[in-house]
């Protein structure tokens, strides 16, 4: 292992951090030990990666407050991404292809000449250049 911060997964919404930190210390010093509020999980931090993977291995899988622990090391954050706005590939105005406003497949801005129009001429119906 290579770092010394563990993810604590399946928590009790009841679960304090005092808890966490009380249930890692079996295992080595614990630095620092954080739940995050309304979500189930949480972080602790040990001294070293030494007594972070025994802490994993001895727990993980383990029942703590009537459920079933997941225990894995933290990975770093991924960064925030703003997506859906304009000109990105998540739906904006300016989308490539992914059912945004100006898509290929009948977005609101089709090139003029679009397939539409062709259809009405195959009709036999005026072109009024819509």
């Amino acid at each position: 292992m290579q770092g010394s911060r563990l993810y604590v997964g399946n928590l009790d919404y009841s679960v304090s951090g005092e808890q966490l930190k009380e249930l890692f210390s079996k295992y080595g010093e614990v630095v620092k030990a954080d739940i995050i509020q309304g979500k189930g999980f949480g972080f602790v931090e040990m001294a070293n990666p030494e007594s972070a993977e025994k802490a994993k291995t001895g727990l993980n899988e383990t029942e703590f407050e009537g459920r079933k622990l997941r225990i894995d090391e933290a990975r770093p954050p991924k960064p925030k991404s703003f997506g859906g706005g304009f000109g990105s590939s998540r739906g904006g105005y300016r989308s490539g292809g992914r059912g945004g406003y100006s898509s290929s497949r009948g977005g609101f801005n089709q090139k003029r000449g679009s397939r539409r129009r062709d259809n009405r001429r195959e009709r036999g119906t005026r072109d009024r250049g819509y």
